[in-house]
């Protein structure tokens, strides 16, 4: 049989974003990948009725009434849950505190869904007037994807984050007594996390968070029954705030290989790991331009300010030398091999990318691109996915998605072939579920229906 293509007109049979379906449909002849590490179910069915999974496997029983939609070919997996991006911070390649508006979040957002993300949690820097309305927004399912994240966040006075933000997007204490202050205000408007920001960027700044504004935020967060997630680079920091009692590494370690004693930490008191391996490529890859950066897939993603940027000789040069690229690609190194002795060891790993924070850092496509770097680390695709999908779930403490099986949210990614054999497959993008609705991939892609 030929190869069909898959474009948006196939899709216009089935419901579109903000109708969501009260007729069951039903994923026919379609390989379920369920998100939690298992081998693939051949040959299956994904049955879905107001937004949830009915049923889910080999032998489903299909309502007379349903809509049967033949995914031959297919693999339908949960949808990517990123637990460390970033809304509103920038348009095309310009960065700036009057790009934090609802129209500008929700085409983010619309972007993530187009690429199979699903939940996104923008892990700092917003402002809380805009964010939390469209937070509830989304968690009735009236944005394109399903949001969480931090309100405001704290740093550093003349220190980290060095972002230049409107006053109400970011705390800076100075005292003790403001860091909890700060804390209590955003438990008040209702923040998921508390953020911190501890490291001073490879020396570029000239002070480090104090630890005893750490302890102070990392007591109260949990006095207020909230989770601390740390930006940090180095294996120092790494160590302090773990011992401090931070809950979440929202960066890997990436100065120096991470010893058994730090290890057996992490797994000793649970503490989550999010690598973010794609922002330290994506400081040099579209300087580099490696093949991946030419796709079609890819460049679906890119802004045309950021394709012009990008395809600058002048600007590819001065991006791929010098002291930040080097710094970069030596960090990169060292966090994929730390990826793999932590995940080997069983500690509790997470999935984001920083995705949102700067214009090459690519909304959906960062998060494809993490994919195929945990499996240059060494993790097995399948368990790649599992990251991707359950255990990003976990981290948010979330146990309605993440997983196909009967009574959880039907937010599904529909790929052509098989990600569980190669995880370039993944990229192949035919529609994303969520809320009963679907919405065609970035780009029409081939589907031989009756591959294996």
């Amino acid at each position: 049989m030929k190869p069909v293509v898959i474009a948006a007109s196939l899709l216009l049979a089935v419901p579109v974003l903000g109708h969501a379906q009260t007729t069951p449909v039903a994923l026919t002849h379609v390989r379920i990948i369920d998100g939690t590490g298992a081998a693939p179910i051949e040959n299956g069915t994904v049955l879905m009725q107001d937004g949830t999974i009915v049923a889910a496997g080999r032998t489903v029983p299909v309502p007379s009434n349903a809509q049967i939609l033949d995914r031959s070919g297919m693999s339908v997996l949960p949808g990517l849950i990123s637990d460390h991006s970033h809304v509103g911070q920038l348009v095309g390649v310009q960065s700036g505190a009057q790009f934090y508006t609802a129209d500008n979040i929700t085409s983010e957002l619309a972007q993530y869904r187009r690429y199979g993300v699903t939940t996104v949690t923008a892990l700092g820097n917003n402002v809380p007037r805009v964010f939390d309305p469209m937070r509830k927004d989304a968690h009735m399912g009236l944005l394109p994807v399903d949001l969480f994240g931090v309100d405001q966040g704290i740093g550093v006075p003349k220190g980290a984050p060095p972002v230049h933000v409107a006053p109400d997007q970011l705390f800076r204490p100075r005292t003790v007594e403001e860091a909890r202050q700060d804390v209590d205000a955003m438990a008040a408007e209702g923040t998921d996390l508390i953020k911190i920001w501890v490291d001073d960027f490879d020396h570029s700044l000239p002070v480090k968070m104090d630890p005893a504004i750490i302890q102070a935020v990392v007591d109260e967060a949990h006095q207020k029954h909230l989770r601390v997630a740390a930006h940090i680079h180095d294996l120092d920091d790494a160590e302090r705030v773990v011992t401090t009692g931070v809950d979440i590494l929202a960066h890997g370690v990436r100065d120096k290989p991470v010893p058994p004693s730090f290890v057996a930490m992490l797994k000793d008191r649970g503490i989550w790991y999010i690598a973010t391996l794609e922002l330290d490529e994506a400081t040099t890859a579209w300087a580099d331009q490696p093949a991946w950066t030419k796709t079609p897939f890819v460049v679906a993603g890119l802004s045309i300010p950021l394709q012009q940027q990008v395809n600058n000789s002048a600007w590819q040069q001065e991006n791929k030398t010098g002291s930040k690229a080097t710094f970069a690609r030596t960090s990169l190194t060292t966090n994929l091999q730390n990826l793999k002795i932590l995940w080997a060891a069983g500690v509790k790993i997470g999935f984001g990318t920083d995705s949102g924070a700067t214009p090459l850092r690519v909304p959906g496509v960062a998060e494809h691109r993490e994919l195929a770097l945990m499996v240059q680390a060494g993790l097995p695709p399948l368990q790649a996915l599992h990251i991707a999908t359950q255990q990003a779930a976990a981290l948010l403490d979330l146990h309605d998605r993440g997983v196909i099986a009967a009574g959880k949210r039907a937010d599904l990614l529909i790929v052509a072939g098989n990600p569980a054999n190669a995880i370039s497959n993944v990229d192949r993008v035919v529609e994303t579920w969520a809320n009963g609705s679907v919405v065609a991939g970035p780009i029409p892609v081939k589907v031989q229906q009756n591959a294996p």
